[in-house]
């Protein structure tokens, strides 16, 4: 009898304790127009995704975005911060965006000093311009490695310092448009960002020659990937944590407006890109089908600031993973965020939590933020 009192007075010590434990997030409720899309129509179950092969394996940990130059090269970017160039299925080391110390891609801990570079893309002159997600935005020679920083993340903009830099597209113009995700969590704490479901994202443009920026839109929900339409006359953007997509008119009578093109999405859209038929391809993260027991986690816990809150106490960040479908989903979208097709790996036999979607050469490359290889597919369309 006195044992299982003691157990009680423990167990409630234990109770009061978490509860009293501040949370390191400030969670919003947010909730779904509705269950996840039916899987039919251009949406139907394939297994097309499953019909490629890995490269690089246990070499490349996390190439989110890529880009290419005219003489087949692909450029990418790594959770050790480092930048490569992919020739011809052989890997070359271009440059380090922060410190190359031992630790860089051990843990997340060491990413603001060794760097992560997300957004990859070439300008008019054969240059990459570089999004590092903590360090800021860069001008990196991709034949000698030497860097130039354009605008750091700690001069931000309008007093405001970048928190979690993250897609990034240049118009013909040279200008070049980026999102940081948060002013709030950097890449690192990347699931406290979509658990909190704020809204302290913004999009920004830069111009390389005046080194002014801009910010576009502000109090966004975890803004990430962005594609310029083929007419350079609006941007696609993903909101990834709240699972929608926006147009930004650049021209026209709507010029300085958004709207939604897609909301209630079937999984949490990354990085969008232009494919070459004028289309868009947007990679999904992670995926908001019913599971076999549960609908979806996030949905689950969405509306319940209190039940956030208290996960984020008791389950350390690394543990999340644990939670996520390996599922491989990619969505073709038309001009007016209409879906036009899909492709799946149902069982994430090839990849899963797909960052980019980039056709070049007669490939599509897969990106992901933390898979440790490079899923290329032959293109099948």
């Amino acid at each position: 009898m006195v044992l299982r009192c003691a157990l009680c007075v423990v167990a409630l010590a234990v109770v009061v304790g978490v509860y009293l434990m501040p949370s390191p997030i400030d969670p919003e409720p947010f909730i779904f127009e509705g269950p996840p899309p039916a899987l039919e129509g251009p949406l139907t179950v394939n297994d097309r995704l499953q019909k490629g092969h890995r490269l690089f394996s246990g070499q490349l940990h996390g190439p989110e975005s890529f880009t290419a130059d005219e003489e087949g090269n692909i450029y990418t970017g790594t959770v050790d911060g480092k930048l490569w160039r992919i020739h011809q299925d052989q890997l070359y080391f271009i440059t380090q965006m922060g410190q190359n110390i031992p630790e860089c891609g051990t843990s997340t801990d060491y990413e603001p000093v060794c760097g992560r570079p997300h957004g990859v893309r070439l300008d008019q002159h054969g240059q990459l311009i570089v999004a590092d997600s903590y360090l800021g935005l860069f001008r990196v020679d991709p034949q000698s490695g030497e860097k130039t920083l354009l605008l750091s993340s700690q001069t931000g903009a309008d007093g405001i310092p970048f928190g979690f830099l993250n897609g990034l597209e240049i118009s013909r113009d040279g200008t070049v448009f980026f999102t940081d995700s948060s002013s709030r969590w950097g890449r690192r704490h990347v699931r406290y960002e979509v658990i909190e479901t704020n809204h302290l994202g913004r999009l920004l443009s830069f111009d390389p020659e005046t080194g002014h920026v801009r910010t576009l839109l502000d109090s966004l929900y975890m803004p990430n990937g962005i594609a310029l339409s083929p007419d350079e006359d609006f941007l696609m953007m993903a909101e990834t944590s709240i699972g929608r997509i926006l147009r930004y008119w650049l021209k026209g009578p709507k010029a300085g407006t958004k709207e939604v093109l897609m909301s209630n999405m079937p999984g949490y859209p990354d990085n969008i890109r232009v494919s070459d038929r004028g289309t868009f391809l947007v990679g999904i993260t992670t995926i908001r089908f019913r599971g076999r027991l549960f609908p979806p986690f996030l949905d689950m816990i969405g509306p319940y600031p209190a039940v956030k809150r208290f996960m984020t106490k008791v389950i350390p960040l690394g543990w999340y993973n644990l939670l996520l479908p390996r599922y491989g989903l990619v969505l073709e979208l038309g001009q007016d965020g209409e879906v036009l097709d899909s492709m799946h790996d149902p069982k994430g036999s090839l990849t899963w939590a797909i960052s980019d979607v980039f056709q070049h050469g007669g490939r599509i490359y897969l990106g992901s933020t933390d898979l440790p290889f490079l899923p290329v597919l032959e293109d099948p369309r």
